[in-house]
């Protein structure tokens, strides 16, 4: 009889273990859940650095042998990353739907909501090789999103007086996206596709001169950006890289326009650097705003060393490839740190 109670009492403390360990595990769980609340938009900026990483390297393989492979695993784990936050997105807007509103009717972060259609563009352009029916599902997709995203912020700005103040380089993103739309509809067997491509760029490449100048003119007269927001200012160069791809899309060819619009985005990017990258600028999740506008740059650079056939276009083009390709694996790898000691949402 003691023998039976002795083996109960093991059981109990036994049992007792196991619950009192589960308690910690639920209790991070939830914490986790709760946390989702500060995911912001933004972060879906990743799949784009990423996804035009795989891009640039794909592009590289023809004018510098590089192998397929590096295209092949960025490109699959920029597919990845997307779906892991697109779930994680769904979760927040149910749980914590006030949030999302929040977010989406901010007069600079609401602009962030572009980078959901803009990856899926980019990742109907990644997979193509693989399967063109689901890269046109994906494309179709991406183009009606990123147009009624533009046409829904526009309106939006349009409405009310805005503060000159809220002029960011954030604003430039759904006028991108438009953009964007020409530089991933190519190579699909569909004349109807041109007509959606000329109208996407015609909207995208108007938005990019009207806000640009904005934004350039709050950047003079005003007081800086918040530190948080710096990295951003690399997006405006965006316009003139992706107008470079879209606009050589539509006319198959890289003529004066094509390399003034190039060159600019050069210049623009030499201005920037220095005001973007240095020492006393902290790490933060906001750093994945420069990876998409570097990988437009590099993609152009291919592209105008593959049409100009120079030593130095190629040389340039390999310098904003390593660029790119180093600035990607540091902020992967940081934010990488950072979600594995929980704390990639607060940084």
């Amino acid at each position: 009889m003691e023998k039976i109670i002795i083996k109960e009492k093991s059981e109990s403390r036994t049992s007792s273990k196991l619950w009192t360990g589960a308690v910690p595990v639920r209790r991070a769980f939830k914490n986790r859940i709760k946390n989702l609340q500060f995911l912001p938009v933004s972060l879906f900026g990743s799949v784009m650095g990423i996804a035009g990483l795989s891009l640039s390297w794909r592009a590289a393989s023809p004018l510098f042998g590089a192998p397929m492979i590096i295209s092949t695993i960025t490109g699959v784990t920029a597919i990845v990353i997307f779906a892991v936050l697109t779930v994680a997105y769904i979760i927040k807007t149910y749980l914590f739907r006030a949030k999302t509103s929040e977010e989406f009717h901010h007069p600079v972060v609401g602009n962030f909501f572009g980078t959901i259609p803009i990856s899926v563009l980019l990742l109907s352009a990644v997979i193509r090789p693989w399967h063109a029916g689901a890269s046109l599902a994906l494309w179709l997709t991406g183009a009606v999103l990123t147009n009624a995203v533009a046409y829904m912020i526009i309106t939006r700005l349009m409405k009310n007086k805005q503060d000159l103040l809220h002029a960011t380089p954030a604003w430039l993103i759904p006028g991108v996206g438009t953009l964007d739309v020409a530089v991933t509809g190519t190579g699909l067997p569909y004349n109807w596709m041109m007509e959606i491509n000329i109208f996407s760029f015609a909207v995208g490449s108007v938005l990019a001169l009207v806000f640009f100048v904005l934004i350039i003119s709050r950047l003079m007269h005003h007081d800086p950006m918040p530190e948080r927001m710096t990295p951003s200012l690399i997006i405006l160069i965006a316009p003139f890289a992706v107008g470079f791809l879209a606009f050589t899309n539509l006319i198959r060819d890289v003529n004066l326009f094509a390399s003034v619009l190039f060159y600019f985005g050069i210049f623009l990017f030499l201005v920037l650097f220095t005001k973007v990258f240095h020492r006393n600028l902290p790490f933060m999740i906001t750093w994945w705003a420069v990876g998409f506008p570097i990988a437009a740059i590099s993609n152009a650079s291919l592209r105008y060393a593959a049409y100009a056939n120079s030593w130095y276009s190629t040389v340039l083009a390999g310098i904003m490839l390593g660029i790119l390709s180093l600035l990607v694996l540091y902020i992967f790898i940081r934010s990488s740190f950072l979600l594995v000691k929980g704390r990639l949402l607060q940084a």
